[in-house]
């Protein structure tokens, strides 16, 4: 079984997330592996490029474990590839076209939709870079009411989160009983319920290889 994590939007492998989920999967002896989803070209960043390049790391039974865009990233992998045993969601960015939008000033959409790229902050670089409108459109031709793969689903979600409503989740999970949702008391980072979330991932990936029990010192 093979495990990769899709990081999130403007972060990158570095991110404190990805480095101490790794570190976790090798005290369990197993490889956990991080793809940088910027590809080194952040400004014509898309989702169809994302699953792409993570679809073309696939040859055999996997995992996928996705935070926010990753996470949306990750379900719709699953719902093309049959190497996609189970995913594991943080806070997947369903629907996040209709939460992100509307957070900027529409003068500023129109010189961005006008082919103007927009100045974003990267978390993983830690600084401004630019972005096409590209992934605007490409967004737009994604229909979240076609994930309907039975695949076994994990999603943990915060109920304080800013970024993406815990909404989105729940109404996810509510109509697709291979899921298993956990709601958090935290915001979108999950930083502050490590413990709780590598929990529920060894329940969720119990196997001979990925075992169930958890002392109380490991976190992620």
């Amino acid at each position: 079984m093979k495990y990769v994590y899709l990081h999130g939007f403007a972060s990158s492998p570095r991110s404190i997330k990805a480095e101490r989920l790794r570190d976790r999967f090798q005290s369990l002896h197993l490889s956990l592996e991080i793809p940088d989803l910027n590809q080194g070209d952040f400004q014509n960043l898309t989702l169809t490029r994302q699953i792409r390049q993570v679809r073309a790391l696939i040859d055999e039974p996997v995992t996928l474990i996705g935070s926010s865009f990753g996470g949306l990233t990750a379900a719709w992998i699953a719902e093309g590839c049959d190497f996609v045993d189970r995913i594991i969601l943080l806070a997947p960015a369903f629907n996040y076209l209709e939460h992100w939008l509307p957070r900027f000033d529409p003068k500023e959409l129109e010189k961005w939709r006008s082919g103007n790229p927009l100045s974003i902050y990267h978390y993983g670089d830690q600084r401004s870079r630019f972005l096409n409108y590209g992934i605007v459109e490409d967004l737009e031709q994604y229909d979240e009411a076609q994930l309907q793969k039975p695949i076994p689903t994990l999603i943990l979600h915060g109920i304080r989160d800013e970024i993406i409503p815990i909404a989105q989740s729940r109404t996810f999970a509510e109509t697709r009983s291979w899921v298993k949702f956990i709601e958090l008391e935290s915001d979108h980072g999950l930083t502050d319920q490590e413990p709780e979330i590598w929990q529920a991932m060894l329940e969720f990936c119990a196997s001979p290889n990925f075992p169930k029990p958890i002392t109380d010192g490991d976190i992620l």
